[in-house]
């Protein structure tokens, strides 16, 4: 893994430190979610975040075991 400093605005670094401390990650992986999260919005332009993460999470779980094979025209 490289190290890559980075120069922010202080009213940057004040807001992921917020959300940091909200979602439980360090700054450091507060960053590392963000810079994800923008390359696959720009991998995927015509697609909201949201639905290219629930895409992703839906795919994990399958790849878990927790899926289930939808049968069209059954009602229970």
């Amino acid at each position: 893994m490289n190290v890559l400093t980075l120069r922010l605005p202080e009213e940057i670094e004040k807001k992921l430190k917020v959300k940091a401390k909200i979602e439980h990650r360090s700054v450091s992986e507060q960053i590392k979610k963000y810079i994800s999260d923008a390359i696959l919005s720009e991998e995927n332009p015509d697609l909201p975040l949201s639905f290219i993460k629930e895409t992703l999470e839906a795919k994990a779980e399958i790849e878990a075991g927790f899926g289930q094979e939808y049968k069209f025209g059954h009602i229970k």
